[in-house]
C-alpha cells in the first residue's frame, strides 16, 4: 500500500523522521522513508491552508497514492481532552470563508453562491467518515483558520457559532485536496494545548508530538 504523511512542519514529525531511513529526496517538500519495513512518502507542506493546498494539490496530481495521512499538533477547545492526546478528525471546516454583516458572520453556503460542483462540500462542512482503517481514537469536529484564537470575546464567538472541538491551520484544505483528488484519507492530530489566551507555559508539544508519532508508526503497519 503505497502511503503518503502530510505534515505542516519537519517537527511534528521528529521522532519518527530520526529513526527512520530515508531512502529518497524527491523534491525540496517530499521525501521517502522506511521504517520498520514500512516504505512510505513525506510530505512538508509549511504552516497553513494556501501552503497545504498548493503542495498536496500538486503532489497528488503527479502521484498516485492508495491513502494519504495528515498528521501534526492541534489545539482544543475542550479541555475534558487531556493534553497529548491522539484523536482523528471526522469533521472540518473552513470557518472564517464568509462576510461579515455587522456584528454577524455569514458563512459562504449562506450567501446564494452554486457550490454544486464543490464535490467535497456539504453545508460548508467536510465529513470524513470513510472508515479507511478501524482507529481507536476519539472522533472530533474541527475547524480550519488563518488566525488562531487567542481572545475571549473571539473563543466564545466560535464557540456559539460552530461549537468546534479542535482547531488547526491545515486540515480542512487537506480534506478539500484529497476528495477533489477522491483519494482516500486520514487526518490525525495530537492536542498540544487549549485554545486560549495564548500562553505557551501551558502547551505540552513534547507529549503531543511523542504520541502522535508513536501513532504514525502503528498506522503505517495497518
Amino acid at each position: 500500500m503505497k502511503t503518503l504523511v502530510v505534515s505542516a512542519t519537519p517537527m511534528e514529525l521528529n521522532p519518527i523522521l530520526k529513526r527512520a531511513e530515508k531512502l529518497r529526496i524527491i523534491d525540496s517538500f517530499l521525501e521517502t522513508y522506511k521504517i520498520a519495513g514500512h516504505t512510505f512518502d513525506v510530505l512538508f507542506t509549511g504552516v497553513g491552508m494556501v501552503a497545504t493546498s498548493y503542495h498536496l494539490g500538486r503532489v497528488l496530481v503527479s502521484g498516485t497514492y492508495d491513502r494519504v495521512i495528515n498528521v501534526g499538533i492541534a489545539g482544543s477547545f475542550d479541555t475534558s481532552i487531556p493534553l497529548g492526546k491522539v484523536v482523528e478528525i471526522v469533521e472540518d471546516q473552513f470557518s472564517e470563508l464568509g462576510v461579515q454583516d455587522g456584528n454577524e458572520f455569514i458563512p459562504l453556503s449562506e450567501l446564494g453562491f452554486d457550490l454544486s460542483n464543490d464535490l467535497s462540500m456539504k453545508n460548508a462542512v467536510l465529513r470524513n467518515r470513510q472508515n479507511l482503517l478501524d482507529l481507536p481514537y476519539p472522533k472530533l469536529r474541527a475547524i480550519t483558520v488563518n488566525t488562531v484564537h487567542g481572545s475571549e470575546d473571539e473563543i466564545e464567538k466560535i464557540r456559539q457559532r460552530l461549537n468546534p472541538q479542535v482547531e488547526t491551520m491545515e486540515g480542512a484544505a487537506f480534506f478539500f485536496a484529497c476528495k477533489m483528488a477522491q483519494v482516500p484519507c486520514i487526518q490525525i492530530r495530537a492536542i498540544s494545548n487549549y485554545v486560549e489566551r495564548r500562553n505557551k507555559a501551558n502547551w505540552d508539544i513534547p507529549s503531543a508530538v511523542k504520541n502522535l508519532n508513536d501513532e504514525i508508526v502503528k498506522l503505517l503497519s495497518s
